[in-house]
């Protein structure tokens, strides 16, 4: 018996490797991807539907059959405002308005990708659940985001493909 190869991927990626990103464009044609600021936690989430297919010809074995997919992202962000202004974070704010909105207001484009380059990288149109945290005098202001997808979540180009870089954002909070 021979010892197995080892696998050359050792090392375990961290889940502050995603970026997400909202598409801020008045138009609607041409996209204006700006960062949501202030990600805690990021979790991208798709679910599928199944259902019961079994024939005669699975001699006694259930089968399954996808019939539908449903995505959707929860996060939590800290809730960004202007340190001298006190004006909040124009994104956040989108999602805060399309949270409370009805019909095309209430949708907004997102994508999200691996900030180091790697195939992993998304984009959809989704409704918006905003949810403050709440606490106590001494916590900070964090809000609980939900993302829920209406149509397709594509799969596209990484941005960060090929740049060489990995994307961090700069104490000013824009990419580096």
């Amino acid at each position: 018996m021979s010892t197995p190869t080892p696998p050359a991927e050792t090392i375990t990626a961290l889940a502050r490797r995603y970026r997400c990103e909202i598409d801020m464009s008045t138009d609607g044609t041409t996209p204006a991807w700006t960062l949501l600021p202030g990600i805690s936690e990021f979790a991208p989430k798709i679910e599928p539907t199944q259902q019961e297919s079994t024939t005669y010809d699975a001699e006694g074995w259930v089968e399954q059959t996808v019939t539908m997919l449903a995505w959707s992202i929860e996060t939590t962000i800290a809730h960004r405002a202007h340190p001298t202004t006190g004006v909040f974070n124009a994104v956040q704010e989108r999602l805060r308005k399309a949270s409370m909105a009805f019909g095309a207001d209430s949708y907004v484009r997102v994508r999200y990708y691996d900030r180091n380059g790697a195939a992993d990288a998304y984009a959809g149109t989704a409704l918006v659940t905003w949810e403050p945290d709440g606490g106590g005098a001494d916590e900070l202001d964090t809000v609980k985001i939900t993302l829920t997808g209406s149509g397709p979540l594509v799969e596209i180009t990484n941005p960060a493909a090929g740049t060489g870089k990995t994307l961090t954002p700069s104490p000013k909070g824009e990419a580096a």
